[in-house]
């Protein structure tokens, strides 16, 4: 006869498996966030170098904007 329990040793089995499913989900915002700062990150840059530009246009010194 087949008993329909499962044995409290096969219940233990997913005891590590939290463990995977937040690296899993960690490394999926890691990915995400990585793919957000490489398609903003050109306009990221054209804001900062027009308001570099824009102080140093008003503020007439001789340093340049990096």
């Amino acid at each position: 006869m087949v008993s329909g329990r499962v044995p409290r040793r096969q219940r233990r089995d997913e005891h590590g498996a939290s463990a995977v499913e937040y690296a899993l989900l960690i490394s999926g915002v890691a990915v995400v966030l990585v793919l957000v700062v490489f398609s903003f990150g050109g306009v990221v840059k054209g804001i900062f170098s027009k308001t570099c530009s824009s102080v140093q246009t008003r503020a007439s010194t001789t340093q340049t904007c990096s």
